[in-house]
């Protein structure tokens, strides 16, 4: 008889580094998912539970929680370090190690997380803050990315934004503290009336200063960013006026028509924007009677428009086909010079609006 040949196992593939770090991303409960199965994370979740075999007694401020040393040490190297300064001292079997200031319940769900990097929802939102506390005061970085993470995506509020600040900065937290000075600044009004403000007024003056400080610098930025777009928009308006003035002397407007008629309602709208705003300028200066310059103010206008005109205008002498051009370009000549720095500005700033508008003057 032929012998039948036995076929060993295959072996499972091999984990890649990109496999490894993804699957170390999971356990860590970053990814909202673990590499492990159901099974190895419940016997984990059990072993805490459970307390089998604990050779350690974590008190806190209202009860105490049997743990493992081994697990604990190597999941935070401060806890490590505290079971060995526990087993010089102490000579009962279970080594006891102290974790205050928080809630029981916020250290039972940071032990929990240490054995299988599992966490309710619920839990995670009450205690967040607490963990994020815990998690950097014991190395924990795993837990602290996921705590920040939480709180930027939904866990941070007008109420607790306050905390969270503080917080960020005693925790190395920066990015955090980033997105909480912006939500006070933005929230002032409502972030000031909250209890979390109140308590950090009274507990800490200089942080309380330092917010003020922001707040005011904020304001101040925010004042000058909008006295900067109303200049800019001004300057836009001067190149719109430009370019139609151009267009009117130029091309003649079919839908203003000549000073002397009626506008044309059926004619289709002119494509430059201040076309129709120019309109009523140049029909009053065309019949106006003491048009000199210095005369009406409606005049004046008009003049200091034919002027800035002329010093952005290109054309040679007789080119151009808007009045009184090469009038003002020989009058520059015996200008003062501080007329001529005043004018050279105006003119710097209407043709850097005409690079933003993406027009052309002829």
């Amino acid at each position: 008889m032929e012998e039948k040949k036995c076929s060993s196992p295959k072996a499972p593939p091999f984990l890649g580094l990109n496999a490894r770090r993804s699957a170390s991303r999971r356990t860590a409960g970053l990814a909202g998912d673990c590499v492990v199965s159901e099974s190895t994370r419940d016997i984990w979740d059990r072993l805490f539970k459970e307390g089998y075999r604990a050779d350690v007694i974590v008190h806190t401020s209202s009860g105490n929680i049997p743990a493992h040393a081994s697990v604990l040490g190597m999941a935070s190297p401060v806890i490590k370090q505290m079971v060995r300064q526990s087993k010089s001292q102490s000579r009962s079997r279970k080594k006891p190690i102290s974790i205050g200031g928080v809630p029981h319940r916020a250290v039972h769900v940071f032990l929990r997380f240490l054995y299988s990097s599992c966490y309710e929802d619920e839990e995670m939102k009450q205690y967040v803050m607490h963990l994020l506390v815990l998690s950097h005061a014991f190395g924990v970085s795993s837990l602290k990315k996921l705590c920040v993470e939480k709180l930027e995506k939904g866990l941070l509020n007008l109420e607790n934004v306050v905390d969270v600040f503080q917080l960020g900065q005693l925790c190395d937290a920066p990015r955090l503290s980033l997105l909480c000075n912006r939500m006070i600044i933005d929230n002032f009004e409502a972030v000031s009336a909250s209890e979390g403000w109140k308590v950090m007024k009274q507990s800490n003056p200089c942080m309380e200063k330092e917010i003020l400080d922001s707040v005011v610098q904020a304001d101040l930025k925010k004042k000058e960013r909008l006295k900067k777009m109303e200049e800019r928009k001004i300057y836009i308006q001067l190149h719109e006026a430009m370019e139609a003035l151009v267009h009117i002397c130029r091309d003649g407007c079919r839908t203003i028509g000549p000073h002397d008629k009626v506008l044309k309602r059926s004619s289709a709208p002119c494509n430059f924007p201040a076309c129709k705003g120019l309109e009523s300028l140049v029909r009053h200066f065309a019949g106006c009677k003491s048009r000199v310059l210095g005369g009406c103010t409606h005049c004046k206008r008009m003049w200091q428009l034919l002027e800035l005109h002329s010093r952005l205008c290109e054309q040679n002498h007789g080119g151009c086909k808007v009045p009184l051009c090469w009038h003002f370009k020989e009058k520059v000549r015996n200008q003062s010079k501080k007329e001529e720095v005043k004018w050279k500005l105006l003119v710097s700033k209407v043709l850097e609006a005409k690079t933003c508008v993406g027009g052309g003057f002829s």
